[in-house]
């Protein structure tokens, strides 16, 4: 619905609603501008988010205003947050959340000084600080934190020159998922706490900057810094309400080049045209989800191709997707990586999980929607044959940590972890693949489009859909006990009703898998490269694990293994040949690890490396004494556990 102009106690209504609706007409700036949209709070004990300090139902931030320069010689970002504040009235504090943040003062907006204080830290969580909100004419509607974050923020990477693409100029990326961007940005962070914001930010030229927002205009040129050096001012606004981990911010020596009418493409010089040759179906996968779940609400649809040390495939920032150069095969044989980002646009951004126990609510969903994408622009096979490879990773973890074991389910609780993106992801994706082969497609459709609509711009709950889907897309009762809604969502393993891929996907792959674990016949070369991407994929992943270095050597001869440039493929191959120990396989995988950051290939190597006793340790422990400084948090955290790795 339309925003109109809400009494105090109104707004306070919606704060503590659990189910006021929250949407927002794209297409009318004036309310907007007259009103920053508030999402409602839920309060349900689900709903109850356990990572943050911030105690919502009393005070909360609706928005932030950001002032922030870039120092690249001391890797710092600092400046001003100047957080709205939406407040009980008998509420005598708000509580944020940082995490190494060092914080000069606090102010109200007059400029008076508000008391606050920085709690103790608590590991994995950062601190929290708490603002009086008392002043002498009532209560603060509005703080302005002057600070700086650290220079090792756990969102924030710092590139230096040599380690860009051109080697001329340095580079910064964030990352704030999950609970990463309390490390710059001061604020309540939670995906349930949704926020609109904007954001200046300056940066020395030549250097560009990009945000999860749309820019203002062209940047401000300043004059030179303290150095000589001379800044630029770059202004962005988000004027929709998003969960505060999409706040998102990238710089360095970056060009664009438009893909259609409201998409386009940011990558160094040195990359942009690869990355727009592969990149180039983008204007056409947003119009087909269009035609599959409506409106796209966000304005334009652009991407940015970081260097490769950034640790995820990509991330769905809000009309800034951020991704990895890794998915960049030459062929697009990866780019379901953009159809995934793409699809969350409506699946995690414009309704987000209200706690990261129901992240399935934003990558499950995502999964099954990239999937549609794919099979809309692609074709029917390619899309059977993903799908299919998701079905045997799920399979593939349910065997590792066992069918009943908690972190199988969906939605995890307090104090339960997931098992794995197979999980999150594949099982997320296939439990709405067997609602629409049980359906059928367009009753699916439609129910899931209303879930979309009615939902926008506001944060749900694993309870929250399964009441839906009874509801909505359930003919009756006795429908949703054979839908099996409860066992999915809320019990581990598989349920019985599961929607198995078709077994043709991969009828031509499998029958020369088992032609060459039989009697070592391998395909030939022309075989080889008229397969997809997935059926070879397929194939690598059911090459026996036990391999000597000759037939190793003669799968690598027959099949260019280690002069693909599909990295999917490539990492498959690395971990076969670590996993045997085959020594020609070292160099290539120590130049991998030492120019790639993604975490999906990182921390799996370095594993099979710790799994093959001394010989392997001694690789992965030199290796990683080199490569790690490279590497984002996120990828270091993981790769430091396997490894047990201290600094």
């Amino acid at each position: 619905m339309r925003s109109p102009m809400r009494s105090t106690a109104a707004v306070l209504a919606i704060l503590l609603s659990t189910t006021a609706c929250a949407t927002m007409d794209a297409q009318t700036p004036a309310a907007a501008q007259a009103e920053r949209l508030v999402a409602p709070i839920l309060t349900t004990p689900d709903a109850v988010d356990s990572a943050t300090f911030a105690q919502p139902q009393v005070a909360r931030v609706t928005h932030v205003d950001l002032d922030l320069a870039l120092d690249f010689e001391r890797k710092r970002v600092a400046g001003t947050a100047t957080l709205d504040i939406l407040a009980r009235e008998d509420a005598a504090q708000i509580v944020l959340d940082s995490n190494g943040l060092v914080i000069d003062r606090v102010t109200d907006g007059q400029g008076r000084a508000l008391p606050f204080e920085v709690g103790p830290r608590v590991d994995g969580k950062g601190e929290p600080v708490t603002v009086s909100l008392r002043t002498d004419d009532g209560q603060a509607r509005q703080i302005v934190i002057h600070y700086a974050a650290n220079p090792q923020a756990d969102a924030l990477q710092w590139l230096a020159s040599e380690q860009t693409a051109g080697g001329e100029h340095p580079f910064l990326f964030s990352q704030g998922q999950a609970i990463l961007n309390r490390s710059w940005i001061p604020t309540q962070d939670s995906p349930g706490i949704r926020q609109t914001w904007r954001a200046r930010i300056t940066a020395p030229e030549p250097l560009d900057v990009v945000m999860s927002g749309v820019a203002q205009g062209d940047p401000e040129t300043l004059g030179n810094d303290e150095n000589g050096q001379g800044r630029r001012a770059f202004t962005f606004v988000m004027d929709k309400p998003v969960p505060p981990y999409l706040i998102a911010i990238a710089a360095g020596d970056i060009d664009f080049r438009a893909i259609g009418p409201r998409t386009g493409v940011w990558a160094e010089p040195d990359m942009l045209d690869r990355a727009h040759h592969e990149v180039a179906d983008t204007e056409d996968m947003v119009e087909e989800a269009e035609k599959l779940y409506g409106p796209y609400r966000w304005g334009r649809y652009d991407m940015i191709v970081l260097p490769p040390a950034f640790p995820y495939g990509g991330m769905e920032n809000p009309v800034m997707t951020f991704l990895t150069p890794t998915f960049i095969a030459g062929d697009r044989s990866l780019t379901g990586l953009v159809a995934h980002e793409l699809a969350h646009s409506w699946s995690g951004n414009l309704v987000t999980n209200a706690v990261w126990g129901d992240g399935w609510l934003n990558e499950g969903v995502t999964s099954y929607f990239e999937n549609r994408i794919v099979e809309e622009i692609y074709g029917e096979t390619r899309a059977r044959q993903e799908a299919a490879l998701d079905y045997m990773a799920i399979l593939e973890t349910l065997d590792e940590v066992g069918r009943d074991a908690p972190g199988t389910a969906l939605h995890h609780p307090e104090g339960t972890d997931s098992a794995g993106s197979a999980i999150v992801y594949n099982k997320g994706a296939a439990f709405l693949r067997t609602l629409e082969s049980k359906v059928g497609r367009e009753r699916f459709d439609a129910w899931l489009r209303q879930w979309f609509d009615n939902h926008a711009f506001q944060p749900a709950t694993s309870n929250m859909i399964y009441e839906d889907m009874r509801t909505n897309l359930a003919r009756n009762a006795a429908e949703a006990e054979r839908l099996m809604l409860r066992e999915w969502i809320f019990e581990p393993g598989l349920p019985a009703n599961v929607a198995k891929p078709d077994p043709a996907a991969f009828a031509a792959v499998d029958s020369a898998s088992a032609a060459y674990a039989a009697s070592g016949t391998i395909p030939a070369a022309q075989t080889w490269r008229g397969w997809t991407s997935a059926e070879r994929q397929r194939f690598l992943r059911q090459v026996p694990r036990d391999r000597t270095a000759q037939q190793l050597a003669a799968l690598d001869r027959q099949l260019g293994l280690a002069a693909t440039g599909n990295n999917e493929e490539l990492f498959l191959w690395l971990d076969l040949a670590l996993a045997n120990r085959y020594a020609p396989a070292v160099p290539q995988a120590e130049s991998f690890l030492a120019e790639v950051g993604r975490a999906k290939f990182v921390r799996p190597l370095f594993g099979t490396l710790a799994e093959e006793g001394d010989w392997g340790a001694a690789i992965a422990k030199r290796i990683y004494a080199e490569t790690r400084p490279g590497y984002h948090a996120v990828t270091r955290g993981s790769v430091d556990k396997v490894l047990g790795w201290e600094e």
